[in-house]
Order: C-alpha cells, then structure tokens, then sequence
C-alpha cells in the first residue's frame, strides 16, 4: 500500500497563494475556469499530473484539500469547472444547470487535455467526481482523449440517475417530453440535489461532515458566482441520451485506460447498480464500494471513510503509473 502523508494543517477555505487560477478558452471562445495547484515539496518524488473534473452544480472549491493530498505524494494538480457552473459562465434560465448535449462536454474536456497535457512529463491522470466521472469515462470509450491517460479515477461516477426502478428509455421519454413542451434550459426540479428532495435533507445526500459540508456554503457566500440549482429539462434529457451511449453494446468494453471507482451502495443521486455494472464490464476497473458510512461525495466524506478511498486510489494510482513504487 502506497502511503502518502496527511494534509493536518491545510485551510479548506483558501485558496494557497502559490496557486494559479486562469480563464481557459475553449474552441468557440466560452471561457473555462480553471485552476493549477502548487508544485509538490522540495524532497518528493514527482509522481506525474493529474487533472481533476466535478460534478453537477459542482465547482472546484470543494476538493482543495484531496488537491493538497495529492500534491503531498507527489502530484502535479490541475482541476476545471465545466462549462455553464462554477466559475464558467450559465447556458440556463435563471440559476438551473442546463445543457443541450453533453457531447458539448466532451469535446471540451478533449480540447482542456490535450491543451493541458502538452509539454508535461511523466503519467498523466484524469480524475472524475459524480457527472464528471460521467463525462470522463465518456471521453474515455470514444477515444478523444489525446495522450491517452495513464489512468482514470471515478469518485461516485454518475453513470445512471434515479429513479433506479425506471427504464432508461421511459426516462428519455419523459424529459424529451417536458424539453419539448417549455424553453429546455428551464429547472426540471426546484431545489437541492434532488428532484422532491428538501432542502434540509441536503446534507444527508452528500457526506456525515458536518465541517466539510459548510464549507460548500462558505464557498458559495464567499464566491456568489459559484451558486447553482437545480438540472434544466434540457440537462436531464442529455444526461439520459449520454448513459445511453456509455451502456451501448461494447462501448466499456473498448476503454483501455485502467480505472478506478470508489462509490457507495446508499447513493441517493447516482445509481449504484450502474456503478457496479459498469465496473463488471470495464476491462481494467476496480471497485470499492462503501456501504452506509459513506455518502455521495466520497472525498468529502468524515475522515475514516475519506481516508480509505484516497489509500485506495494511492496504491491503484502506484500501480498503474510508471512513476508507481
């Protein structure tokens, strides 16, 4: 087991000063925010670069401290916001996620790499968390990720929505439905992370940490530009589109990149029977899948289950490197 020393110290609620946050252009101009991490201390063994890409209504913010885990063994960290959350602009009505396709975020995905990829040396690793997870593996099995990733790393990859009983297709039908009757970039819920969920129940959807969690709201205080809610029509009807491509018949089967999920078997916004089939049926993949310790956000989790995971994705990252020891 590869070990990497613990981040005791670190302020989830700043960004260090020897990082750089820039605007990055994708082809047709729309402005992604993107952020590069602090170099890795004097005296440790560069290990390679990683690229780290959030969820739904997620902004980079909220995984700083697994950044500083990462920089202590050895990783050069770069993460971005996808476009239309975070700090990358809107495509919706008011504060709703939206977009049209999600082959949008691919292909922005493909160009950030192969832009952020060039000149560096030593293994290059692309990092997913929950619809990022999605849009990775995706990126993955249509191959338009150029160099190749040495590995993936999925963190509760949504790879299906709920209800999990509903048929994909009887999903599609309904959000092509509702697309087709109103403006597509319109909230296709009202509020949270879940459509019919309370506000109140929030947390409990996401992690046991009381601290962590509030960070997310000091974040969202102190940067207003980060806050969005919920998924549009539009969003929801190209999320169903999309799974339908990654459960096409051979489609995990030709990702070549060795892969590594952690997820939980109490997920309450992503699927984890998908999870667990996509993980059968990925040539390459592993699997760690927590039970009722663990919520959504893994890496935001209390420390014993947080702690797990990052050993986890350690030593499969030490092993499926060139640089691994």
């Amino acid at each position: 087991m590869h070990h990497t020393p613990k981040a005791d110290a670190f302020d989830r609620r700043a960004i260090p000063a020897a990082a750089h946050e820039t605007k990055w252009q994708a082809g047709d101009g729309h402005a992604i925010r993107r952020i590069d991490w602090p170099e890795p201390p004097a005296g440790v063994k560069p290990r390679g670069h990683m690229l780290f890409m959030a969820g739904r209504g997620d902004a980079y913010e909220k995984y700083l401290e697994s950044f500083e885990h990462w920089r202590l063994a050895g990783w050069q960290v770069s993460a971005a916001d996808w476009r239309g959350q975070g700090g990358s602009g809107r495509l919706g009505l008011g504060d709703a996620g939206h977009i049209d396709d999600f082959g949008v975020w691919v292909a922005d995905l493909a160009a950030l790499w192969a832009d952020w990829a060039e000149g560096r040396e030593g293994p290059l690793v692309l990092l997913g968390h929950s619809m990022g997870g999605h849009l990775v593996l995706r990126a993955a099995l249509e191959q338009v990720l150029a160099p190749r990733p040495a590995a993936l790393v999925l963190s509760a990859p949504m790879l299906d929505i709920f209800p999990e009983h509903l048929p994909l297709f009887a999903k599609r039908l309904v959000a092509d439905a509702m697309v087709r009757l109103g403006n597509p970039g319109r909230a296709a819920w009202k509020m949270s992370e879940k459509p019919g969920s309370r506000p109140s129940a929030r947390q409990s959807l996401l992690t046991h940490d009381n601290a962590r969690y509030d960070d997310e709201r000091f974040w969202r205080e102190a940067r207003p530009e980060l806050k969005l809610g919920p998924g549009s029509w539009g969003w929801l009807a190209a999320a169903t589109r999309s799974t339908g491509k990654l459960f096409a018949p051979g489609a995990l089967e030709s990702v070549e990149v060795p892969v590594m999920i952690v997820s939980t078997a109490v997920d309450k916004l992503v699927s984890p029977a998908a999870i667990r089939v996509a993980a059968r049926r990925l040539p390459g993949a592993e699997l760690l899948e927590f039970g009722a310790e663990a919520n959504h956000e893994i890496l935001r989790e209390v420390d014993a289950v947080r702690d797990k995971a990052l050993a986890a994705i350690d030593d499969f990252l030490a092993r499926y490197t060139t640089n691994g020891e």
